[in-house]
């Protein structure tokens, strides 16, 4: 394994820099790595962090940024492997961020994107904590909420830098015991060369000087007692720093009451946990009151023709409310489930390389639908590309979804015909995605086969076609529905007797009596 002294680097005892990399290649013998050690801490004089540098992370957060942006961490956040880290007392949410650091072993200013990477000495694992109950305090800074004691653990090992190749490392965290993130370095955002050949523009990057490049997503939340662990690695396994562990104990000090207090609402829950789910918070309701399809609406909106329902809804008003133009996989099918959303924008190629690659937020939305949902697509109507295909259309009907609806093309038809889960769609069409669309936002109100469509509508589908229902009015209306159904079945009786529809159909007030004696032997029997 290569090492290099600090005596061939021209070091003197002076820098501090504990990382022993020698230059020859010894095959008959294994050289160990040489640990992180407070010699390694003292010679950092800046820590530098990336935001986003992950496309799964990026997906997580919904914004895939177009240049790397940091944030300092101070020196004193630097600890060693087996450290504990302190929730500060008061605070909740203290949030943890597996990382691989970059130790940077001569100075850098304005380097070439080719030179940079002969700067880093070496790679370590890190975890990027932090409390969000202070990131209201920090006006983007990250200082208070990112900088406390003890909340950038590196190590254990270093790995020499000209040992590795940087695309080919992978980064795993565990929470007690758990593997919550596992990802590696082959299609980052920002690859670590740029990273360090950008900082270097402006400011010059010493000796001793750590980067932290991003963590994917997974990232959580840990409590006093919890332990964490993080590991970088190559991607053969070959070399590996080992696992960094840090043990999260509870403070005792409170805030003194001159500075900014801890303060957290859902918002910054979601953004700790990564999601509102498994943050314990209910799923954002739309602006409709009412929207659980609780078992029992849901079989009385089966019960009932969509017919029924469009002529219902047209007498409250509703006459925009009827997804249109599609056809069906499943057209024997009756479909009835709550709405989910995603929205396509019309292709731009410099906007596509950003948000249409990795875990878009077409993969996103098809990966996060749940048991009964249906996904709704809007498309524009543009028939000239695919918008889900065989093996997308797969995933959302192991994930449970009830059925897809766009109003733009199906790609892999004939797979998608055989699921059970029905889709309801413009067209076959063979293109992919960066034909015409990009995938934009998910979970937003949009419009679908000229409809407009929330979270958390109710969507209700059979041959007579696709109806979007309002939930605050849902209870309401099926129930006008099954008595109109009742009384259409008497009607369709009385005209296969023979009666003539002229007042039977819509009943006078003959026949509403008719009806009543009618309906009321039916009762009885």
């Amino acid at each position: 394994m290569p090492v290099k002294s600090p005596e061939n680097q021209g070091l003197t005892d002076q820098t501090g820099w504990a990382i022993v990399i020698v230059y020859d290649f010894v095959p008959d013998e294994e050289k160990a790595l040489e640990q992180v050690n407070g010699d390694t801490l003292a010679a950092a004089r800046k820590v530098i962090a990336v935001h986003i540098n992950y496309p799964s992370r990026a997906a997580q957060r919904g914004r895939t940024p177009a240049q790397p942006s940091y944030f300092l961490k101070p020196s004193t956040s630097l600890a060693v492997s087996g450290s504990p880290v302190e929730r500060p007392a008061g605070c909740e949410l203290l949030g943890y961020e597996g990382e691989i650091a970059l130790v940077i072993g001569k100075a850098a200013r304005r380097v070439s994107i080719e030179d940079a990477w002969s700067h880093v000495a070496a790679v370590t694992a890190s975890n990027d904590l932090g409390v969000y109950d202070l990131r209201y305090a920090d006006k983007g800074s990250n200082l208070r909420s990112k900088g406390g004691d003890g909340f950038t653990p590196v190590g254990p090992a270093l790995i020499p830098a000209d040992a590795v190749d940087p695309a080919k490392l992978r980064i795993r965290t565990w929470h007690n015991g758990d593997l919550v993130q596992d990802d590696t370095t082959g299609d980052l955002l920002f690859p670590f060369a740029r990273l360090v050949a950008d900082l270097s523009q402006l400011l010059t990057l010493e000796e001793g000087d750590i980067i932290l490049t991003g963590t994917p997503a997974g990232a959580s939340v840990a409590k006093p007692g919890d332990v964490l662990e993080v590991e970088v690695e190559t991607v053969d396994g070959a070399l590996t720093t080992g696992r960094l562990a840090t043990t999260v104990k509870e403070g005792t000090t409170p805030f003194a009451d001159f500075g900014a207090q801890p303060k957290v609402d859902d918002l910054q829950r979601e953004e700790a946990y990564g999601s509102r789910e498994a943050a314990g918070l209910p799923r954002e309701a739309s602006a409709a009151v009412g929207t659980v399809l609780t078992p029992e609406l849901k079989a009385k909106l089966e019960s009932v023709a969509t017919a029924t329902l469009s002529s219902q809804l047209r007498k409250r008003g509703l006459n925009n409310v009827s997804i249109d133009g599609l056809q069906a996989t499943r057209p024997d099918r009756r479909v009835v489930g709550l709405a989910r959303t995603l929205r396509y924008v019309p292709n731009r190629e410099d906007l596509f390389k950003t948000h249409g690659g990795g875990f878009n937020a077409q993969k996103k939305a098809i990966d996060s639908v749940n048991e009964g949902e249906i996904l709704v697509m809007e498309a524009r109507g543009e028939k000239g590309t695919g918008t889900v295909g065989d093996i997308l259309a797969l995933r959302a009907q192991v994930r449970g979804a009830a059925a897809i609806i766009t109003d733009g093309g199906v790609r892999d038809y004939s797979a998608v015909a055989d699921l059970e889960m029905p889709t309801y769609f413009a067209n076959p069409h063979p293109a992919v995605l960066g034909r015409r669309h990009i995938p934009w936002d998910t979970d937003i109100t949009i419009a679908c086969g000229g409809a407009t469509v929330q979270p958390g509508d109710i969507i209700v589908a059979d041959s007579d076609g696709i109806l979007v229902i309002p939930p605050a009015i849902a209870e309401e209306l099926v129930a006008d529905c099954i008595q109109q159904e009742k009384e259409e079945a008497f009607i369709f009786e009385m005209v296969r007797q023979g009666n003539s529809v002229d007042g039977l159909y819509p009943m006078n007030t003959e026949w509403q009596a008719r009806y009543q004696e009618w309906e009321a032997g039916n009762h009885n029997e």
